[in-house]
């Protein structure tokens, strides 16, 4: 399953959301992040990644999104536990 984006505009609280779903590859994970940094350059603001649709995550792909969150300062929401452990179980890899 390739992996969708779609921006949502969450005025309730403020931010704008990036909901992800499908499969994550290492490929895509570079491509999201190249896209999200154009997004907040473009916006002028952080933008939430959704990731709670993502039904895949390969190992090369997790420290990206990590990195995603540490170093550039986005915020995630939507991680399954599995997910969120994955994640955090690559800090410190590809680094």
């Amino acid at each position: 399953m390739p992996t969708t984006l779609t921006q949502i505009e969450d005025r309730e609280r403020g931010k704008t959301i990036l909901h992800v779903e499908g499969s994550m590859t290492f490929d895509d994970a570079v491509l999201l992040e190249k896209i999200v940094l154009d997004m907040r350059e473009s916006l002028g603001k952080n933008i939430t990644l959704d990731l709670a649709d993502l039904n895949f995550l390969d190992s090369e792909s997790a420290p990206i999104i990590k990195r995603i969150e540490r170093e550039h300062g986005f915020e995630l929401e939507g991680l399954e536990i599995f997910l969120q452990k994955a994640v955090n179980d690559s800090e410190g890899k590809f680094e």
